[in-house]
């Protein structure tokens, strides 16, 4: 038996697989974030330990007897959090975590070397990865920055109260800023840029090794059979990614959750810093991954339905009608989803949404419309940032809550002009990811390369031909929106 652990933003989901990767059991447990300014999101560590062992408490109890043969275990993690470690293995403050945006100064201090930060990283510096977030500590809590031991990620503290061992593995990394992408090692010339060593970094392993096992006092805790490994795991989309099958070129998906992500594996190196596009290793050695990130997608939908105090099915229903008709389009508003700013491809922290073209005649449906249409844009933005230097695409599978949208699939199929699947994808993909990894310490196991197996389609969408000039154009001027709004932005935050 194996289990994945999947530490996200607002829970910890957890699965329990068998050698056949049945799905045994599965649960969950909440977590909370803090935001004590604007722009500020932290978390508290101790969560995710006392969520984790909520979860296996709860897998113990609907599966005893398969629980206790577990084998390995892999996590899986949201990616870039800073949690600090002292020298005594204490929590120094907060984890900083991967949606604040307070050190967007630190970012261009962070590039102000006398070498190319961006050929040895694979990416431009934003506020939502690792290291400016230390030199922001170092800026404005030089005590805290002074009893840093270690930095870990949150799924690599997570492994570290598990283990009591100092790993992290090249996917989760590739997101510090510190990591040298091409050669998968930490870059002692990076670290320099926030003031670090590599004794202040864990270990590097690929997501399928070993990093060590489970403490005594948990595998007593939890009367587990075996000595139960615990493996590298991956960083979030990483982990997605293998819980589908997503590990070769030609093949990529496109998640519509609270945020919206491309993603695509490569067989070697690839960049387009200048669309903020990230460069990424993938879980599994000699792999890596290209990635556009819009930091405000299915959250965008929630909100214009609080808004309009509709739900979220009803909204859907209205729009779907709405997209029926192509004059209803052609005079639509048009929306910038732009709520926390953009990563891909403009790298924007002041960027804020707004409406365009409200007329007497633009009613709730008009604005559920223009909202989920804005959102499509920015995928689509995402999408030919990454075409730029990789246009190896073939199968581009859905996933994440907006999937479950048939007009929405059908609005981006035609957007893109390409045809996409729908995969029997649950929000337990990446734990599930993260357990295929840790099958992978199973010596009897054959066959391995079969572990991670492409997940099956159950239908899929063409583009529909008619719509595909009017929402290139409206997609245009739509873009235009952006550069005359990115002009007043900082303005508009004082």
């Amino acid at each position: 038996m194996y289990i994945g652990i999947d530490l996200g933003t607002s829970s910890v989901k957890m699965i329990l697989i068998d050698q056949s990767q049945n799905i045994l059991a599965t649960a969950n447990s909440s977590l909370t974030v803090q935001s004590p300014q604007d722009g500020f999101s932290e978390q508290n560590p101790q969560e995710w330990i006392n969520s984790t062992m909520e979860c296996l408490e709860s897998l113990k109890l609907k599966k005893p007897k398969e629980f206790l043969q577990t084998i390995s275990i892999g996590i899986s993690g949201h990616m870039h959090g800073a949690t600090l470690i002292d020298k005594d293995g204490n929590v120094i403050r907060p984890c900083i975590l991967w949606n604040d945006t307070r050190s967007h100064q630190e970012c261009e201090e962070f590039e102000k070397q006398n070498f190319d930060v961006r050929s040895i990283s694979g990416n431009i510096t934003m506020p939502g990865f690792t290291a400016p977030k230390i030199n922001w500590i170092k800026n404005n809590e030089i005590n805290n920055f002074k009893k840093i031991f270690k930095v870990l990620l949150p799924k690599d503290y997570l492994r570290f109260v598990l283990t009591g061992e100092f790993f992290s593995e090249m996917s989760d990394a590739s997101g510090t800023l510190w990591l040298d992408i091409k050669y998968r090692k930490w870059s002692n010339k990076l670290l320099s840029c926030s003031f670090l060593e590599e004794k202040h970094m864990p270990n590097l392993v690929e997501g399928n090794e070993l990093t060590g096992y489970l403490k005594k006092e948990f595998k007593d805790k939890f009367n587990f059979n075996n000595n139960v490994k615990v493996v590298g795991g991956a960083g979030d989309n990483a982990a997605a990614a293998t819980g589908m099958g997503i590990t070769n070129k030609k093949q990529s998906f496109i998640s519509l959750g609270t945020s919206g992500v491309f993603f695509t594996p490569t067989d070697n190196f690839l960049s387009n810093t200048g669309d903020a596009v990230h460069s990424f290793c993938h879980c599994l050695p000699d792999k890596w991954h290209l990635m556009s990130v819009m930091l405000s997608a299915s959250n965008c939908l929630d909100w214009i339905c609080s808004v309009t105090n509709t739900s979220i099915i009803d909204t859907l229903n209205n729009v779907t009608s709405f997209y029926n008709d192509k004059n209803s389009i052609k005079n639509s508003s048009y929306f910038l989803p732009y709520l926390s700013g953009e990563r891909t491809p403009h790298n924007d922290p002041h960027i804020r949404g707004s409406f365009h073209s409200i007329k007497t005649t633009t009613n709730s449906t008009d604005l559920q419309y223009a909202v989920i249409e804005g959102v499509s844009f920015g995928i689509l933005d995402g999408v030919n940032s990454i075409l730029k230097v990789n246009n190896n695409l073939d199968n581009i599978f859905m996933v994440g809550g907006g999937s479950k949208s048939s007009f929405w699939i059908e609005l981006l199929a035609s957007l893109l002009n390409r045809k996409l699947s729908v995969c029997d994808q649950s929000e337990f993909s990446a734990a599930l990811g993260v357990a295929r990894l840790a099958m992978y310490q199973y010596e009897i196991i054959e066959n391995k390369e079969n572990i991670v197996s492409e997940i099956k389609i159950n239908r899929t969408y063409e583009p529909n031909k008619d719509n595909i000039d009017l929402l290139l154009k409206r997609y245009s001027i739509w873009k235009d929106l952006y550069n005359s709004n990115n002009k007043i932005a900082q303005n508009l935050n004082f």
